[in-house]
Formats: structure tokens, sequence, C-alpha cells
């Protein structure tokens, strides 16, 4: 028998109690039916305008959600990531590396002991010097086989490398360079730091193992001599070292033998100039990046040359058939510690061409 409210044939389907009984757990509160987006007109606004049966409601303006506002903070931070990618120095900040040296050069010339040997040709006078079996230009700049340090890898060496001998190539070999003409091919190498000096050096040489331009590189004076045969001798290797776990060392030790002619006298004999250049080079990780040298020492024996002559400038080379001038180098005050010493050598006899 049904309770006092159920009908005599028992609850309709669909009825309270009926076929809905299981969705009386699911309970729409205040917040779900304000969010609604539809909202149905009463009774009475659906008969005065006639009005369809339910309206779109306007959006809520709640502000950020939780999950815009970590949006947001997501796209800030991987703004902020990639700037800081895209600025951030590979091979560490600038202001950690070590402050680059001042070059400290030391030129030594070589006089002969007698008369300089000359011949009508370069090629006999090579042929009868210890030059004979020399390289020609380039050539005789070879790379050595290279290995990976503790610090730096194979292909860091080789990099630091190939720099010094391009260094050593434009420095050496260039006519232009080696006639006093330019300074541009061997400059470009080199390390911001040190252009300073580099030009210091030019503009006002002086011998005071700093501002020689014969320390940066050969540079014979143009008023005085030419080159007969482009073809210069060379011989000597490159050494590759790792001071530090942040520095890379390189010392280039190379023998350039030059023939030459004085200057406006298309047939007076040739004679054979040898300079004898030892430079060791510096590179930091900023160095390998940017493609840059620093020169920490260079080591130059020169000769034939005159002791008397000053040698800072320009290289004066003897020419065939003349002597070194009587006088030692200039006098060194013992007691100027900025002052260094002033060093004169002799040229070997066995370093000469016999022919």
């Amino acid at each position: 028998m049904g309770g006092p409210g159920d009908p005599p044939e028992g609850t309709p389907e669909g009825g309270p109690g009926g076929a809905e009984e299981e969705y009386r757990s699911v309970v729409f509160d205040e917040s779900f039916v304000r969010a609604a987006r539809l909202q149905e007109y009463s009774a009475e606004e659906r008969i005065a305008d006639h009005a369809p049966a339910v309206r779109r409601r306007p959006p809520l303006h709640r502000g950020l959600t939780r999950q815009l506002l970590i949006l947001a903070v997501l796209i800030a931070v991987a703004f902020g990531t990639a700037i800081y990618m895209s600025v951030r120095h590979p091979y560490g900040s600038p202001a950690a590396r070590r402050p680059v040296e001042p070059l400290r050069m030391t030129v030594i010339p070589l006089a002969p002991q007698g008369k300089v040997p000359g011949a009508t040709d370069a090629e006999s006078l090579y042929a009868h010097s210890p030059a004979a079996h020399f390289d020609t230009g380039a050539e005789g700049v070879p790379l050595p086989a290279s290995r990976s340090t503790a610090h730096f890898s194979d292909s860091q060496v080789v990099a630091a490398l190939t720099m010094v001998k391009d260094y050593i190539v434009r420095s050496s070999l260039y006519p232009e360079v080696l006639t006093g003409r330019q300074t541009a091919p061997a400059r470009a190498l080199l390390d911001p730091d040190q252009l300073d000096q580099f030009d210091r050096s030019f503009d006002h040489p002086a011998a005071d193992g700093r501002h020689a331009p014969t320390g940066w590189l050969v540079r014979l004076d143009p008023a005085r001599v030419r080159l007969a045969d482009d073809r210069i001798r060379v011989r000597g290797n490159l050494r590759a070292t790792e001071s530090d776990s942040a520095t890379l060392e390189i010392v280039a030790d190379h023998i350039f033998v030059y023939a030459l002619r004085p200057t406006g006298a298309a047939d007076a004999p040739v004679s054979l100039f040898t300079v004898r250049r030892e430079v060791t080079f510096r590179f930091d990780r900023d160095d390998l990046r940017t493609h840059q040298v620093q020169l920490v020492t260079a080591y130059v024996q020169a000769g034939p040359l005159s002791c008397a002559e000053d040698s800072s400038a320009y290289l004066q080379p003897l020419l065939a058939g003349q002597t070194a001038r009587a006088g030692g180098p200039a006098g060194t005050n013992p007691y100027d510690t900025d002052d260094p010493p002033t060093l004169c050598g002799t040229l070997a006899g066995g370093a000469e061409s016999k022919g």
C-alpha cells in the first residue's frame, strides 16, 4: 500500500523517488548557478517581452585565475632565461679574465766579424748558407701534431696554433710589413688590450724593452734595403703548453733568412740577412673565441747589424761588402731600474754564406 503522498499506481517514472532517484546526490550550489552562461527568464519576463526561454549572461569578471597567473610567471621566466642566455659570454665573464700583460721584448743585433759576403743572385747565396735546406715562406711554419691538454680540447689547441702561425707569417713574411709600409696585417690579430702598446711603439719607438717596433714584427729600413727575392727561407717550430687551467701558451721559435739589395740599386750584389724570433703567445678562452693573440715575450737576434745602430724602430742590415761601424751599443745605466740593458752580439762566421 502506498504512502499518504503516493498515487495509487505508485511513484510515476521521472517523479521524485522514481528513475531520477540516482541524481539526488548531485547538488548545484550557488556558485555553480551563478557561473552558468545561460539563464532562464522568469515567467513574468517571458509573458511581458515575449522573450525566448533563456538568455546568455555576461561573463563574470573575477580577475586572473591561478592558472593564468602561473602561465604568466612561466612566460616571464622563459623570456628572462632567453635574454640571459643570449647575452651570457660562452667562455665566462670578461671581468674574470687575467689582465693582459704588456709585451716584453729584447732585440739583439749581431755584428759581423768582417765584410758581409755577397753574390750576384740569391740562389747561390742560399745554396752555400745554413739556410740551404730551409723551406720557403709559410711552408717553413708548419703546424705540429696537436693534442688536447688537461683543460683545452684538441680543437682549441689547433685554433691557437693556427692563429700563431698566421701572426708569424704576417709579421715576418709579408713584403709590405717587412719594408715598413704597413702594420695592419699583424695589428689586426692582436688582443684589443695590447693595441695601445702596439700603436705607441710605432708612433714613439723606444729601446725600452716595451716599445720597439722590431719586437712586434720584422721591419727593415726601406731607405737602406729592399728584398732581392720574395722567397724567404724559414725554419722553426711551434710548441703548445698549458700554463694553468685557463691559459694556453704557444712558443714560436723560427729563423728567417732574407736576400737583400741596396734600395735603388738593381744590379748591386745580394747579401743575406738572418733573424731569429722566439715569441711566446698566450691565449685565454676569450682570445680563442675572438681569434686574437696576446704576445707575452719576444726575443729577437738579427744580423749582420752594427751594434752602434739603433735597432728599435727599424732593422738596418749591413749589405754585401760592408763592415760593422766602430763603437758598441748605447750605454746602460745600472742605477736606472727601468732602463733595460743594451745588448749586442757577434755574428759567427758559420752563420754567413760561403758563396
